[in-house]
């Protein structure tokens, strides 16, 4: 960011955080290893989604769970993340942890997804050597699996926000938009290769014999995956804690210049003060006295003002979480039913006949092709990401925001009006293009968004009315939370749309008509920066 070399030179601008000023100089350029490193945490996280749309559904028929409680599982996840993410995005805002503000978030959220998975692929063999009695055992291997998924998918959920606040905070503008594209190709790299390990017959190898079942294995490899990965991941970049004056002892000068980084700019997480009369609006670079009265010092948002800021939100933040909306449940909408689609209306099989009758195995055989179809989705996802850093120089991101769309609306309409078998799984790519957009342009927009923001604080007159109520942890939590919320709608919706129709066929058709109806959103109402 440009700013004057004088003494009265600011720099900082005051954060998106309600009474919270932040320091926001210009980050130095990240290498490519270092990109690498921080998007790996995506890497683990979409191999353990993968492991889960994998063998979620046959652990919980394992252990006998009712059908009643089935949407329990899947919504109580979901609406857990959509009232509690934007609380811990701007918890993470204000976070004064040694560490800095993302990564503990991101450390214990991690350690979260892999208790989940230890609970759903183990809990019934844990229960069954543990417990005797048939009835108690049905009781505690239905309420640790269950209590397993749910962890995993509200932990799973809710990591993508700091991840991305974490990127967004360490990284200058060019560097976001790199990383971006490195999350979504290694996203879709992960889930590939969570689909590949899911379909190899285990039981027939000694590693299978060695572990015991198939759930134990795909929990061995994702475990080690996980850990591994987000280990690599909070290693990447290295944050400054954030620092308050009022709480924390004077900065020591050090030879570099107190809070000032080898290039002579303020580190990330170095406040600022900025004066106003005599009120101060941020806090010593150089270890100076703090002259803030200590009521005044930083307060972590309440309830009430993160709700104001929400609300309050400018309307082209609105309108970019109501095409993150539209996108995630129309992609939702085709992505939980595929398999089922795969099985029912291209292979012609029955979910419901006898477990040894020819329709049963035919539909076995048709979900598993589409479990390739989805192996097609993540690998395309990972190439069309690569792509995306050519192709935003020529159509800009309101072009490839709507050809995203575009794409996957058709792609999924002909898959639902000519079901078949090969031309499904070469529409499969478009399943691609749509997640890699959804991973990517959104949060391009934020960044953009973002760095509007501090070039206009940068103009405003020192001690004058912020307007910004928000952190970089709200504003990416708020978009994220979009995606519980399309869960929350896909989970309540389909099944009775289903019901009603007598067709799984009307899964592809409704996810067809939203993304066509998204293309005219993104394309009327998301505003786009110059």
């Amino acid at each position: 960011m440009s700013g004057s070399n004088g003494p009265t030179d600011t720099r900082a601008y005051q954060s998106l955080a309600e009474d919270c000023p932040f320091g926001s100089a210009e980050q130095p350029k990240r290498s490519t290893g270092r990109l690498v490193m921080h998007s790996m945490a995506m890497f683990g996280r979409e191999f353990c989604y993968a492991v889960e749309a994998a063998y979620v559904t046959p652990v919980l028929l394992s252990v006998g769970l009712p059908k009643s409680l089935y949407s329990m599982v899947w919504l109580l996840s979901p609406i857990l993340g959509f009232l509690l993410q934007p609380v811990v995005g701007s918890a993470s805002d204000h976070c004064r942890a040694r560490w800095g503000r993302r990564r503990p978030y991101i450390l214990t959220l991690g350690v979260m997804m892999l208790l989940g998975m230890a609970l759903y692929l183990n809990g019934d063999a844990a229960v069954s050597a543990l417990v005797a009695n048939p009835r108690q055992k049905l009781v505690w291997a239905i309420s640790i699996t269950m209590i397993g998924v749910v962890l995993f998918d509200f932990s799973a959920d809710f990591i993508d926000g700091p991840i991305k606040a974490y990127l967004f905070d360490v990284c200058s503008h060019q560097d976001k938009e790199k990383g971006l594209h490195y999350h979504a190709l290694f996203t879709g790299f992960g889930g590939a290769l969570g689909y590949l390990l899911g379909a190899i017959d285990w039981m027939h190898l000694e590693l299978g014999k060695l572990l015991g079942t198939e759930f134990q294995v795909m929990f061995f490899f994702s475990a080690l995956v996980l850990t591994l990965c987000f280990i690599t991941h909070l290693c990447s970049i290295p944050e400054d804690p954030l620092r308050d004056d009022a709480t924390d002892p004077p900065l020591q000068p050090d030879p570099q210049g107190s809070s000032l980084s080898a290039d002579g700019m303020p580190r990330y997480g170095s406040i600022e003060k900025v004066k106003n009369g005599d009120a101060d609006t941020g806090l010593p670079v150089q270890g100076g006295k703090n002259k803030k009265p200590s009521g005044q010092s930083q307060r972590t948002m309440s309830m009430k003002s993160l709700l104001r800021a929400l609300v309050n939100m400018p309307s082209h933040y609105r309108c970019l979480c109501i095409s993150h909306l539209i996108g995630w449940t129309a992609f939702l909408s085709n992505m939980l039913f595929f398999t089922d689609f795969m099985g029912q209306i291209v292979y012609h099989g029955d979910p419901y006949g006898a477990h040894n009758s020819t329709e049963f195995l035919i539909y076995e055989r048709g979900v598993e092709v589409g479990c390739w179809g989805l192996c097609i989705n993540s690998v395309f996802s990972s190439v069309y990401s690569y792509f995306q850093k050519v192709m935003v120089s020529y159509i800009g991101l309101k072009g490839l925001y709507f050809m995203g769309y575009l794409l996957f609306g058709l792609g999924t309409g002909f898959i639902g009006l000519f079901p078949n078998v090969y031309s499904t799984l070469v529409l499969c790519s478009m399943f691609g293009v749509m997640s890699s957009t959804l991973y990517t342009v959104p949060f391009n927009l934020i960044a953009e968004y973002h760095r509007e923001e501090e070039k206009e604080k940068q103009q405003e007159v020192p001690g004058g009315p912020d307007n910004h109520g928000r952190g970089k942890g709200v504003d990416c939590a708020a978009l994220t939370c979009m995606v519980q919320l399309a869960q929350i709608l896909v989970g309540g919706g389909l099944g009775f749309l289903v019901n009603m129709a007598g067709s799984v066929v009307v899964v592809v058709i409704t996810a067809s008509a939203v993304a066509l109806i998204g293309c005219c959103f993104v394309a009327l109402f998301v505003r786009y920066v110059d």
